[in-house]
């Protein structure tokens, strides 16, 4: 027999515990955790998806009904799943997640907000009585799996590692946070030469300037060649000299028969006068 005071006996309890906790750990295990790389595993068959953030004090309140309506998922025929936005920016850029909790449904890649009450209650109603019907879907535009998203979604992930590396240059590095901000504005400015660089290299290559060969200087060997264009400037003035003659001579014409009509004239005045009388 063993004492009474033996420590076998809460051993054996510990034991127990400790091989049940995985159990009551694979029950909650039914809210499934939905990553940059695996989010689209939500464009097939029906989701119930809850971004949500540790640190928010209305999540950690949703956490329980959430948990117990993860229980009825499978008799419901829906995924329930959750983002940790603060592990996951890239989602939480591309769904454009303004607060917190953010619930939405999605079927067969169509996506709805969902933003009625937040209990197990009305969680299942919703999915049985299919009242998501009633709610109009996320425009193709802004859906999670657009181009317009996708960049969404890289800007968050490029401003969620250049807050983690601002973080390392200071508490890591030692660095002033002036410095930090030197070093962001130097990145910058190479990566913005780099980028020109390379825009003006496939700008050349698709479109290339057609480039003029310089012309030749005159040499002595092409004065007798242009000997012809001399001859032909001079025959050029001379025409004109001729026809400026032409001109002069034709104006000294006019003005001799002018003057021939006017003596007549002049003659046969007095001549009429006798005769009239």
């Amino acid at each position: 027999m063993t004492p009474s005071g033996s420590p076998v006996v809460p051993v054996a309890m510990m034991l127990l515990l400790l091989w049940g906790a995985p159990w009551t750990h694979g029950r909650r295990s039914d809210v499934r955790i939905i990553t940059d790389e695996n989010w689209k595993e939500l464009l097939q068959g029906e989701w119930m998806i809850e971004f949500y953030a540790p640190w928010c004090p209305a999540c950690q309140n949703l956490q329980p009904e959430w948990e117990n309506f993860a229980e009825w998922g499978e008799d419901l025929e829906v995924n329930v799943a959750k983002v940790d936005v603060t592990e996951q920016p890239g989602l939480s850029g591309r769904f454009i997640i303004t607060a917190l909790p953010t619930i939405y449904h999605c079927k067969d890649g169509e996506f709805r907000r969902y933003q009625g009450p937040r209990t197990k209650k009305d969680f299942i109603n919703f999915i049985s009585e299919k009242e998501w019907k009633s709610i109009e879907p996320v425009s193709s535009w802004f859906g999670p799996g657009s181009v317009l998203m996708s960049s969404m979604s890289a800007l968050f992930q490029l401003s969620m590692w250049i807050r983690t590396c601002h973080n390392y240059f200071i508490e890591d590095l030692g660095l002033p946070v002036w410095g930090s901000y030197a070093v962001f504005a130097l990145a910058t400015l190479l990566s913005g030469l780099l980028l020109g660089l390379c825009m003006i290299f496939v700008a050349d290559c698709l479109f290339p300037s057609k480039r003029r060969r310089p012309q030749p200087y005159p040499s002595k060997k092409l004065l007798p060649e242009s000997q012809p264009l001399q001859k032909v400037e001079e025959e050029q003035e001379d025409d004109e000299d001729d026809v400026s003659e032409e001109e002069a001579g034709s104006k000294e014409g006019t003005n001799k028969d002018f003057a021939q009509n006017a003596i007549r004239q002049r003659s046969l005045g007095p001549s009429l006068a006798t005769d009239k009388s």
